[in-house]
């Protein structure tokens, strides 16, 4: 079945107040988010690592373009990555995306407690894939009494820029945010290519679904379950309360030392004060499992008013990606409507003069089942593309069949990951100043 509007499901006031029933007898609490501090925005780098990661057909033109304008097999990516390298005066190529620090380029981290003696690990929170992978530098399963080695399981991620990480699996006990999840499957790194180890980042919690878990058993694929999957059937959190949540916030929003202002995740609650803010009850919408990600129908999108209707067009939330990936005649409407903006070869993606102010950015508004949600302004401008022109938040989805939802999108609203619940988190100002470059080290 297709994702459709949960008609018999428990209240808002319901689930909230299960949820404050099981805060009052643990110790849950919210996840801060960390920004990585080895994390560099740039526009086509976000971008090529999302035509990598979900490896589609790109429609627009660019400096990468040919390595894609085939279906993927062996040697086009190797090629891709041959070509994101300097060349041989050193020189950046036009539209020029670093290989290193590349795939796992996570942009926010955050902590999670592993083992009896609960080894602190940062991890990047993931909704777009299915593997909790950990560098043995942060966790070491020998010093946990918990630890069990799961004999003959393996696991092997090899990523599109030759990047990889390989090693063994055991289960272990984890705590995200005071919720523990028991016998949660762990892939410890044996081995970690210079990409992955040099990431800033002690490995990777995955959220989707246990279809795309890598895990193998003599080498037939025996996928785990995630960890939202293990608390929904270890059997102590009530069913009202079997739910995660993420609010994220851009650096451009305020104050970095407010708590008002820090990204942070829940699991086992839905931040009350947060849902009473927005001014809105919960939107809930039933999710379809079938490809293994938080997918859900995406019928319209509307333009200062102007609604665009989008036919059996169905979307997932990924925390993994910084951009919003969707069609060709979702981002041409919307680039229409801002003044100044082209699409750019060079770069690879649509850009935005940066002389534009928050008068010339468009209402631009996403469906999500019945409802819609706006994307607040500022995030409709991802980052510089030189000191002329921003990356646009909303880039084209190619040839892929469904909307990427990453960043660009989450930060304008709660969400909550059950069902999918949404509630708008605008922030009451908005800050498009550019930033000021910085200054290198002599």
């Amino acid at each position: 079945m297709r994702a459709e509007e949960h008609q018999d499901a428990p209240s808002n006031e319901a689930i909230l107040k299960t949820q404050r029933r099981l805060r009052e007898k643990t110790s849950i609490r919210k996840v801060k988010v960390i920004p990585n501090p080895k994390y560099q925005r740039n526009g086509t780098k976000a971008y090529v690592r999302t035509l990598v990661r979900y490896q589609f057909q790109p429609t627009k033109p660019g400096p990468y373009y040919k390595y894609f304008d085939q279906e993927p097999k062996t040697g086009i990516l190797a090629a891709l990555w041959s070509a994101l390298s300097f060349d041989k005066k050193g020189d950046k190529k036009p539209g020029y995306v670093p290989a290193s620090d590349f795939e796992y380029d996570a942009a926010y981290l955050c902590e999670v407690l592993v083992g009896s003696n609960q080894q602190k690990v940062m991890l990047d929170f993931d909704t777009g894939s299915s593997d909790l992978w950990v560098n043995p530098r942060a966790f070491n399963p020998s010093q946990s009494k918990t630890w069990t080695l799961k004999q003959g399981k393996s696991w092997t991620i090899q990523y599109g820029d030759g990047s990889h990480a390989s090693g063994f699996v055991g289960t272990d006990n984890i705590s995200v945010g005071g919720l523990l999840i028991r016998n949660q499957a762990i892939e410890v790194a044996e081995t970690l290519s210079p990409e992955l180890a040099q990431s800033g980042m002690d490995g990777l919690l995955g959220l989707a679904f246990r279809k795309l878990n890598s895990v193998s058993n003599h080498g037939m694929p025996d996928p785990q379950n995630t960890p939202m999957e293990n608390m929904m059937s270890q059997g102590d959190v009530p069913k009202d309360a079997q739910v995660f949540t993420c609010a994220l916030y851009s650096v451009r929003d305020g104050d970095d030392n407010s708590e008002s202002k820090e990204s942070f995740y829940t699991f086992g609650f839905i931040d009350s004060d947060l849902v009473k803010s927005s001014g809105q009850d919960i939107t809930w919408i039933d999710i379809e499992t079938r490809r293994g990600f938080w997918e859900f129908s995406s019928p319209t999108v509307s333009i200062n008013g102007h609604t665009i209707k989008r036919s059996n067009n169905y979307a997932i939330a990924d925390t993994g990606t910084t951009l919003a990936l969707m069609s060709d005649e979702v981002c041409e409407a919307l680039y229409k409507a801002i003044k100044g903006a082209t699409y750019s070869n060079k770069y690879m993606g649509w850009v935005v003069p940066t002389s534009v102010t928050l008068d010339d950015l468009p209402e631009f508004k996403i469906g999500v089942g019945r409802n819609e949600f706006v994307i607040q302004k500022e995030d409709l401008l991802y980052g510089l593309a030189d000191e002329k022109l921003w990356y646009g938040g909303v880039q084209s989805r190619g040839k892929n069949s469904f909307d990427i939802l990453g960043d660009t999108f989450l930060k304008s609203v709660y969400a909550g990951h059950k069902r999918f619940g949404l509630v708008p988190k605008i922030e009451p100002t908005q800050n498009i100043t550019p930033p000021q470059p910085v200054q290198k080290r002599k």
